[in-house]
């Protein structure tokens, strides 16, 4: 009975071993292709000239990107504190606003054993623009180390002459610019010591320049005598834009506090660009005295 349902004529069997053999070709292959790798080049196949073009072309795409790029500033939080551009490292170079490729050119002129001997050297490195080397140019020190055989020598006398100098005070009567005096010439004044000279140029330096003498007092534990040795030259100060910056940029200038600088934050939120400072004058959080203190240092 069995047989019945599972006779096949002869051209049913040939079909179906042809069709086991055709599954069997398919499937031997499948496994011989898995086996069966593409030949990838190694490093020393690769065309050297046209690895030289890539890199050549990557340079040249970070050398035409515009320092006004949007991304750039949304990203980047500018900070301006005082840097050696012989030791200063790219991280340092980023903060201070200079674009990547900037960095890198400063980076790689010092490789090759290029110094920066004077501010001034600083101005000519490629891609600087005249504008931001006026924004650098109150924060560049350089080091000993670095200073022309000139200027080293007269920074830095014989020890003969450095012992006469080392106590010598400007006789009274003697009236020096408090915006533009550096330590050096601080220290000659009578109740400034090395200290003092520093903590005055510093603070000097977050304020972005003195614009009257009666500053100098709100430096802690400095007489009051010492006014009398000082006078204003109207140096150009620098100015912090108040639609520009968050509140930890805000903060860090002297006369803006945390709440000033979150009113200022909130308004431009709410209301936009701010114009001038007479529209914060609502708010509790500023004074009159604060805005005639802020005045010399905002823009808009």
């Amino acid at each position: 009975m069995w047989k019945d349902f599972f006779y096949f004529t002869k051209a049913e069997r040939m079909g179906f071993y042809t069709l086991v053999v055709l599954i069997f070709l398919a499937l031997l292959v499948c496994w011989g292709l898995s086996f069966i790798q593409p030949s990838l080049p190694t490093n020393a196949q690769i065309d050297e000239d046209t690895y030289e073009k890539f890199l050549a072309s990557v340079h040249q795409r970070d050398k035409n990107w515009n320092f006004n790029d949007y991304y750039f500033h949304k990203k980047q939080e500018i900070i301006l504190a005082p840097f050696d551009p012989n030791t200063a490292d790219s991280i340092t170079f980023v903060r201070l606003g200079l674009r990547p490729y900037i960095a890198r050119n400063i980076l790689h002129y010092r490789a090759k054993g290029g110094k920066f001997h004077t501010p001034e050297a600083f101005a000519k490195v490629y891609g600087l623009s005249p504008e931001q080397y006026k924004i650098l140019r109150p924060y560049i020190t350089i080091g000993y180390a670095f200073l022309k055989k000139a200027d080293s020598l007269h920074r830095f006398p014989p020890k003969a002459e450095r012992d006469t100098l080392k106590y010598y005070k400007y006789p009274m009567g003697t009236v020096i610019s408090l915006d533009q005096a550096d330590t050096t010439e601080l220290k000659k004044i009578p109740g400034i010591g090395s200290g003092t000279a520093k903590r005055i140029i510093a603070y000097r330096q977050l304020l972005g320049g003195f614009y009257k003498v009666n500053q100098l007092q709100e430096i802690s534990h400095l007489p009051t005598d010492l006014n009398k040795w000082f006078c204003i030259k109207k140096s150009p100060i620098h100015r912090i834009n108040l639609n520009k910056y968050n509140i930890e940029h805000l903060t860090s200038h002297p006369y803006i506090n945390f709440y000033q600088a979150k009113v200022i934050v909130e308004y431009r939120k709410k209301k936009g660009a701010l114009k001038s400072l007479k529209e914060l004058s609502l708010y509790e959080e500023f004074t009159s005295k604060d805005f005639e203190r802020l005045a010399p240092y905002v823009c808009f």
